[in-house]
């Protein structure tokens, strides 16, 4: 799964790169820029001021450490964490959820039809604009699933950017399909938002898997060092 991912993150990356270099070009524009940073953009450079994205990222993958830990790496506590911030977590079936083109775990903002119907089944009122929503199905929660959507939850609310409806939904035409052509139709800003929007998925995964690796690490030690069999 994570070589999976880390292939298509490539992929989409490499497209991105070419298609920023031809705009860097041709746009009217002299920046862009997004809650936490701003981008520079002229003929001859292209320079990032992210400083708060960057001091945001530290305090989310310290804090989330801390609250997985906090909760033992249990879901059920994880779920009702994001609860108590505000956050609803509702269970809607799987075969809707196909129908919908989603699947469990973190729904960002949704506009349109399918907020109005996100809207109706977590009874969340009839607007065509969703609130983010934890979705819940019938199987089994996977606690390294949900350490990556609790990670990105976080990173929201924290207010990192690539988040936003345009951002997200391109992010899930990408992943689905990374040899779409329609990346090249995209403005410059849709271009960086969902450039933000796959770097927060990354951190997530690599923290999620770093998170795991660190925990079952330190629980083999244990169990050696309880059975009398580690060598120190």
């Amino acid at each position: 799964m994570q070589n999976l991912f880390r292939k298509v993150l490539y992929k989409l990356l490499s497209i991105q790169e070419k298609v920023l270099t031809l705009k860097l070009n041709k746009t009217l524009k002299n920046s862009y820029s997004n809650k936490t940073s701003k981008t520079i953009l002229s003929s001859t450079e292209h320079m990032t001021l992210n400083i708060e994205t960057e001091k945001n990222k530290e305090l989310v993958e310290k804090n989330v450490t801390d609250i997985v830990k906090s909760v033992q790496n249990t879901p059920i506590k994880l779920l009702e964490y994001i609860k108590t911030a505000g956050t609803k977590a509702c269970k809607i079936n799987n075969n809707i959820l196909k129908l919908l083109d989603e699947e469990e775990g973190m729904l960002f903002e949704q506009h349109g039809l399918k907020a109005l119907i996100i809207n109706i089944l977590t009874q969340s009122g009839f607007a065509l604009k969703s609130n983010p929503v934890y979705i819940i199905t019938d199987k089994k929660i996977d606690t390294a699933h949900l350490i990556h959507q609790f990670y990105k939850w976080y990173a929201y609310r924290t207010g990192l950017p690539g988040f936003d409806f345009k951002a997200q939904k391109n992010f899930k035409k990408y992943l689905k399909n990374v040899n779409d052509k329609s990346l090249a139709k995209l403005s410059l800003e849709d271009t960086l938002a969902l450039t933000e929007a796959v770097q927060r998925d990354k951190e997530a995964t690599d923290f999620t898997i770093s998170f795991i690796k660190k925990t079952e690490g330190a629980k083999n030690a244990n169990k050696k060092i309880t059975e009398g069999g580690a060598n120190i």
